[in-house]
Formats: C-alpha cells, structure tokens, sequence
C-alpha cells in the first residue's frame, strides 16, 4: 500500500504505524467527531450480494482494522448487523488495553440475543434504543450482557450526545446506508473514508447513503488517498 496523497511516492509502503498517522483523529477533541467508513464498486455498488463484505479487499480489510483500533466506538445500525452478522471489535484501541464497543441503533430493539454481537465480543455492545421499546426486549438484550440505553429520540443530535456523554468522541460509524444518510442529512459526519474497489457489479446495489428527506449537499475536501492492488482508498473531510 503507498500513498497518492498528500505525500505521492514519500511512503512506498506504509507499514502499521504510518497507516495510524495517516488516519488520526484530530487532536483534543471535546465533541464526537464522527467518521464513516464504506465500501463500493466502480459503479456505485454498496453491497455485492446483499453484503458489503463481498466488496472487501486485503487493503480495505486492513484500513478497516486500522479504523476500528483508532476508535472510541463503533456506531452502526440494527439493519448492517444483522446483515453482516457483527461480533465485537477484536483489537484494543490504541492507547487502551480493550477494543471499542459496538455501539447499535435500534428502533426495535430487534436483535437476537443468541448472535455474535452478545456472545463474541470482549465488551459488552451498547444498544441505543427507543424509551417506547418494550422492557422485556430490552431486558433480554441485558440479560445477554449488552449495555441498553433508552432514548427519547434516536436522531443524530441525541445518539451523538450520549456518546459525547460517555466521553466516546472518536465515531467510527459503519452503516448502513440509512444511518449514513441520517447522520450526513443532519450534517453530522465529519469524514468520510471510501474504498473504491476494482470491481464492475451492476443490478441494483443500493448507494452507500439513503436519506428520506431529498439531496442534501455537503462539499468535502479531499485529505488523503492511497492504492493498492488496484483499489483506491480515499479520505475526505467536511470543509470548514
């Protein structure tokens, strides 16, 4: 893997420390800063058989795993962990001894208790949930060692406040596509990291964000870019 941007050719191959550079945060954070990694095709595609993990390469898998040892929390929807079937982050965030927790949005509540989220993890997931949720969903999802927060509302603005709250301000947000959409309407996400794999997919593969309310239009600058066995992976940032 070797760099195009900002520095084209000065690191030929970036080994574990320079990838962690070329991905930090920034400094000092007192709010969530929230990031959001995706993969798609040459033409769009978002999934390739209903996953997105069909799109993956060696080098999106290991910035994926970069992004994740670089995080507070892992943010992500009820829909992308049942389709993925989630487990828990594997490595500890740099500068601590455990990984991040799976943070869950869920309106429902609907998850099973019995998946790898609750048994295959190292801490305990924190499921963002609706105060209407029945108890006894949620009281099964405890019971099963997850961490339940009932909300009033499960917009942008509060599940970031109860992450700012916990002092969790390195977001790594992982979709789906509504959560992406929902976040980048509320003009919520600070970074997007995009890996542009060398495939060709067609049909009718969703984007990599939906939003319900129209076009919602956000220039963002492009901060870094690297490539490897064809695939580009970009950074872009929220201009000031």
């Amino acid at each position: 893997m070797h760099s195009l941007w900002p520095a084209p050719g000065a690191l030929p191959d970036l080994d574990d420390t320079a990838l962690a550079a070329h991905y930090a945060y920034p400094e000092h954070l007192g709010a969530p800063y929230v990031r959001v990694n995706f993969v798609a095709s040459i033409d769009g595609a978002a999934t390739l058989d209903g996953r997105s993990g069909g799109l993956g390469t060696d080098a999106d898998r290991r910035v994926f795993g970069m992004l994740r040892e670089l995080a507070d929390v892992v943010l992500v929807g009820a829909g992308t962990v049942r389709a993925e079937d989630y487990r828990g982050a594997r490595k500890p965030t740099r500068g601590s001894d455990s990984p991040p927790p799976i943070a869950v949005i869920t309106g429902s509540a609907q998850l099973n208790p019995g998946g790898r989220l609750f048994t295959d993890t190292r801490v305990p997931p924190l499921i963002l949930t609706l105060d209407s949720t029945p108890v006894q969903r949620r009281d099964e999802l405890a019971a099963a060692g997850a961490d339940v927060v009932a909300l009033e509302r499960l917009t942008p603005d509060v599940v970031l406040g109860e992450l700012a709250r916990r002092g969790l301000h390195r977001v790594l947000c992982e979709g789906g596509p509504s959560l992406h959409g929902e976040l980048h309407a509320a003009d919520a996400v600070d970074e997007l990291c995009l890996t542009i794999a060398p495939l060709l997919v067609g049909g009718s593969a969703g984007r990599i964000s939906h939003s319900q309310g129209g076009a919602h239009t956000r220039l963002m600058t492009l901060v870094g870019a690297l490539q490897e066995d064809d695939a580009l992976l970009l950074c872009y940032r929220c201009r000031q």
